[in-house]
């Protein structure tokens, strides 16, 4: 498979300020997060993938392609920086035409491209003639994903596109993100919280003081972590009857169950998963999930960020 974006020894500097630090990593195509502390150096990353920076040192292309002064490269790549720019008295299909008509859409043909890329970001018609001053934070976020899709792009690029939004918000828009995913596009979504985005992504690119502490799929990071925690969460059909199963045998030294949710203290964790089917055999429950603690994203990021 094909990398949509490699990077060679990559650095940046900004006077005597480090932003990246001779970094190499390769994007796959996919949904990948790109997850870091604030100033771990994934808005200069993001910078240099759609060439508004030049590196200091080292290469980088995105799809094949150096970014820096290359309008061809620029046409397949959507972008929906952090910060709000849409002026608060404007309605988002005029904004959206007028962009449209800047990057040469024949003026007659605006509303209808517009207007695709509103319903593709999932914002109700019924909004369409409300000015964006009145908008919900995911109203404005659908806006912002609207005008970086609205030319059918390659790569779609987001910077803390879930800041401020709530669980409900977090989820539809990742569900949104997945559909444009299914679609055959590439997406580079970046957060300083993992969780956001650990149920989204296939893959993940992790950044610290400017470099790359983790890169690959979810397996590849967890299969970095030997020590194993007591605490393991299990979901499952009947929690009580499985906790009270390995009570029995002796595996656990204390449970909690709470709907579907079952979370034990096991006696021997690196033992309990090496031969985790053979222990919870003949207990007729059905088993939907099985996580530990030390190797949930969420933990592997903290220990590596600490």
């Amino acid at each position: 498979m094909k990398p949509i974006i490699q990077a060679r020894e990559l650095s940046c500097f900004y006077g005597i300020v480090l932003g990246l630090n001779n970094v190499s990593f390769e994007i796959l195509p996919g949904i990948t997060g790109l997850v870091g502390p604030n100033g771990a150096g994934k808005s200069t990353l993001i910078k240099m993938v759609t060439g508004q920076i030049a590196p200091s040192s080292g290469s980088i292309e995105v799809l094949g392609l150096n970014p820096v002064n290359n309008t061809q490269l620029l046409s397949r790549i959507g972008y929906c920086p952090e910060r709000e720019q849409i002026r608060k008295e404007l309605k988002p299909v005029d904004w959206l035409r007028g962009l449209a008509s800047i990057s040469g859409v024949r003026w007659k043909d605006t509303k209808s491209v517009a207007e695709k890329a509103l319903e593709r970001a999932r914002l109700d018609s019924s909004h369409w003639g409300k000015r964006v001053g009145t908008y919900s934070k995911g109203m404005k976020q659908r806006v912002k994903l609207a005008q970086a899709i609205m030319h059918d792009p390659d790569l779609v690029i987001l910077d803390e596109p879930m800041n401020g939004l709530d669980p409900n918000g977090r989820a539809e828009f990742g569900a949104i993100l997945k559909e444009i995913a299914e679609q055959g596009k590439s997406i580079l979504v970046s957060s300083h919280i993992l969780h956001e985005l650990e149920f989204l992504c296939s893959r993940f690119l992790i950044l610290n003081w400017g470099r790359t502490l983790a890169s690959g799929s979810q397996l590849d990071i967890r299969e970095t972590v030997t020590e194993w925690s007591d605490e393991i969460s299990i979901r499952c059909s009947d929690p009580g009857t499985l906790a009270r199963h390995l009570q029995d045998r002796d595996l656990i030294t204390g449970y909690l169950a709470k709907g579907e949710s079952l979370t034990l203290w096991v006696v021997d964790p690196a033992a309990f998963f090496a031969e985790w089917p053979r222990h919870v055999d003949g207990a007729d429950v059905e088993i939907f999930e099985i996580r530990n603690k030390n190797q949930a994203l969420t933990s592997i990021f903290e220990r590596m960020t600490k």
